[in-house]
């Protein structure tokens, strides 16, 4: 048997286990007139999965400017701001409905409205590549999309090139 057709054999929990690494965050229109990049063309971010369901996200926009003082509390108000809006993180459990949904549980997140929520994401697996797709439609200025995720699993940390750059350049 093919090695994918092994993998897929596998219930959908035990693939998703360990880290992925962010390749695109991108938000189509419903009506495919307009897709948009929330976090920017080049966003870096990773999602991870436990063993135990836990699960954990962080997504960046490239090129954030840092505090002009280095403390994490000692950001002026408009640079935590702006810094906040080029972030997106959470964590929580996660679980599997119909080996083909995963559903996180928001226990912390960067966003406050997110606490006690349960993101539903259609997942579709490809080998190395994740793609998560949202199934209740987000509103960016003031339309309807739907946000597709896609992520590879991550190389083990000390198969990367150049503390934390991949080959690719990409962080």
């Amino acid at each position: 048997m093919p090695e994918n057709d092994i993998a897929s054999a596998r219930p959908l929990q035990e693939q998703l286990v360990g880290a992925w690494e962010l390749v695109s965050y991108e938000a189509r229109s419903d009506n495919d007139e307009q897709t948009v990049h929330p976090m920017g063309d080049d966003a870096s971010g990773y999602v991870m999965y436990t063993p135990d369901g836990h699960v954990s996200v962080q997504i960046m926009r490239p090129g954030r400017v840092p505090y002009q003082v280095a403390g994490p509390g000692e950001g002026t108000a408009a640079e935590r701001a702006e810094a906040a809006g080029g972030y997106l993180a959470y964590s929580g459990s996660y679980r599997v409905v119909d080996n083909s949904v995963v559903v996180h549980e928001i226990d912390v997140s960067l966003l406050p409205n997110w606490v006690g929520e349960s993101l539903r994401r259609k997942v579709t697996l490809d080998g190395p590549r994740l793609e998560l797709t949202t199934i209740t439609p987000i509103v960016i200025d003031g339309r309807p999309h739907t946000a597709v995720l896609t992520w590879d699993r991550a190389e083990a940390s000390g198969a990367r090139n150049g503390g934390g750059v991949r080959a690719s350049g990409k962080r």
